[in-house]
This record gives structure tokens, C-alpha cells and sequence, in this order.
């Protein structure tokens, strides 16, 4: 009986220490397979940004001085990485917590492909030589890239890295921007940067040096607000005071400065401004400029702008977008 005892014991125990085992293993398994996932995840979204966006970028701003058949068939070269990438994307091993990373990651590289598929599409007249206006919808199509990039940073990003705290993971995973910058979705910024003529006028009458303006930033309240694609959370009501911070870049003393905002949201766009009698070089100058009636608890777009001085030349500083849900 006492041997028959022993026997039991030993056999409860080794149940115990290979169930014990069994679990560690998965665990382990499960924990490799989630870092695995992020891992490619990350190598996916670098490989977007550095071997698609900037060459794509690049080819674009330079433009105008190579041969238009030499950028097409760049564009259309890197039109197919990232169909490449979006094809990997989909082939990912996907543990079963991150179906909802994988499924706008999906929805991310898409959008990507088909954001290149339409702008290669409208590139040959573009490019098409002397006297050719560039077809707006290029800007237009910019568009798709900065869904892309929103997707990607409010939801691939997150959804990938609470995937991972919850299961005791301490991984960073790749931020991804296709879209270098918003001045791609201006008709007249791409305008210029395809064909290399400049946007400003004469500029005569204008005091010698440099002149320009830049926005430093926007705040309403204590809340500084982030450029998009960050979805800043702003309290205080419906009716916010934007104070926005303008820098004199310039050389010169400039004059009658115009800061306009305007908010969009749930179909209404409502805006202020407030102008600047003057700013001198290398000073900063704050604004504060009221809108009302701003909805609650609606996705509102904001676009902030500085209006260019005389014998400005770059306007890319001068303005920025934020995205925003405003609440009590």
C-alpha cells in the first residue's frame, strides 16, 4: 500500500510538472508568435517609408529636370514595391490577438498601392512638356497616403502594441509617414514641385532679403495641439480660442500679417482670423483667435495658415493641420 502511495504521488506530481511545462511552452510560443508578428509588422511599414515613399518623393520633386519617361517608369518600378509589400502584408503569420492590427495593416499598404496606381495614372500628361498644367487630382490622390498614414498610426500602431502589454511584451513597433509632408495636397504645391516653376509673383517693391513667416504651433488652452494624423482631445466646450504662434524667418520687418483657422466638422466649416500689425526678424509673435460653435464630440479638421508675406519664396512652414475631438 505504502509503494502503491508513492507511486500515485509520483505520478500526480509528474502530471503536474508536465502540464507546468506543456503551459510554459505555449506561452512561450504564444508570446514568440506575437513578437514575430510585430517584428514583421515594423519591417514592413520601414521598408514602405524608405524604399517607397522617399524614393517616390524624391522622384516627384525632381521632376522637372529629368526625362519624363525616366520618372514614369520610377514611378511605375516602386508602384510595384509597394504591391510587394502589400502582398507580405497579407501573407503574415497572424496570431489570433492581432486580427484587427492585421486587418488595417491591410487597409494601410491598400491604400498605398492605390494611391501610386492613380498618380502614375496622371503623371505621363503631367509631365508632358511645355505649356501642361498639372491635373489637380494628383493633390487630390495625395489624399490616400495621409488615410494611410491616420489608419496606420491610430490604429495598426496601438492595436499591435495592446496586443503585446497585455501579454507582458515590452516591444516598440515601427511608426510609419508615407506622406513626407501636407504642402502634396496644395494643387498649387504640387504644381510647382512637378514642374519647377515658382508659385510667387514679382517682387520688385520688396525690401532686400529674405522675408518669411513660419507657424510654430497652435494651442487652445494648455492643449498644444499635434499635426495629423494625431487625434488631439481638447476640453472646454464649442467654442475654442486658438493661439497660434507665428515666427518672423525673415531679414525684414514684415506688415499686416494674416492668421486664419478654420474648423471643419459634422458638415460645417467654421473659421476666424486675426492680423498682425508686425513682426521683426527672428521674434515671435502669439495670436489668440476665437471660433464658435465648434460641434461636440464630432472628428473636426482644423487648418491653420499663415499668409505668405511679400518675397516670400517657401510657404511649406506657414501651415499646418491637426485633427481634434473637442468635448465639455
Amino acid at each position: 500500500m505504502v509503494r502503491r502511495r508513492w507511486a500515485a504521488g509520483i505520478a500526480i506530481a509528474l502530471v503536474i510538472i508536465i502540464v507546468l511545462v506543456i503551459s510554459s511552452c505555449l506561452s512561450s510560443q504564444k508570446q514568440q508568435s506575437l513578437k514575430d508578428y510585430n517584428h514583421a509588422v515594423s519591417e514592413i511599414a520601414r521598408e514602405s517609408d524608405t524604399k517607397v515613399s522617399k524614393p517616390f518623393f524624391t522622384a516627384l520633386s525632381g521632376a522637372a529636370g529629368k526625362s519624363a519617361i525616366d520618372v514614369q517608369v520610377q514611378v511605375n518600378q516602386l508602384s510595384a514595391e509597394a504591391r510587394e509589400l502589400a502582398s507580405r502584408a497579407k501573407g503574415l503569420s497572424v496570431p489570433g490577438e492581432m486580427s484587427g492590427a492585421q486587418q488595417n495593416l491591410l487597409l494601410t499598404m491598400n491604400f498605398r498601392v492605390e494611391g501610386l496606381s492613380k498618380i502614375a495614372g496622371l503623371l505621363p500628361q503631367a509631365l508632358g512638356g511645355q505649356g501642361k498644367t498639372v491635373d489637380p487630382r494628383i493633390a487630390g490622390d495625395m489624399e490616400i497616403f495621409l488615410a494611410s498614414d491616420v489608419v496606420y498610426s491610430q490604429r495598426v500602431g496601438p492595436l499591435i502594441q495592446e496586443a503585446l502589454t497585455s501579454n507582458g511584451i515590452h516591444q516598440s513597433t515601427q511608426p510609419s509617414r508615407f506622406l513626407p509632408n501636407l504642402g502634396w495636397l496644395e494643387p498649387a504645391t504640387v504644381e510647382a514641385r512637378l514642374s519647377g516653376k515658382t508659385t510667387t509673383g514679382e517682387n520688385a517693391s520688396v525690401a532686400p532679403g529674405t522675408h518669411g513667416s513660419a507657424l510654430i504651433g497652435t494651442a487652445v488652452g494648455t492643449t498644444n495641439l499635434q499635426p495629423e494624423p494625431t487625434l488631439n482631445h481638447v476640453a472646454g466646450g464649442g467654442n475654442p480660442t486658438f493661439t497660434v504662434t507665428v515666427e518672423n524667418t525673415g531679414e525684414s520687418q514684415e506688415t499686416n500679417v494674416k492668421v486664419s483657422v478654420t474648423v471643419t466638422a459634422a458638415g460645417k466649416q467654421l473659421s476666424g482670423s486675426h492680423v498682425i500689425n508686425s513682426t521683426q526678424p527672428g521674434s515671435k509673435a502669439n495670436v489668440e483667435i476665437p471660433v464658435n460653435g465648434v460641434p461636440i464630440g464630432e472628428a473636426s479638421k482644423i487648418q491653420v495658415s499663415v499668409e505668405p508675406v511679400p518675397g516670400e519664396t517657401n510657404a511649406e512652414n506657414n501651415k499646418s493641420t491637426y485633427l481634434a475631438l473637442f468635448g465639455e
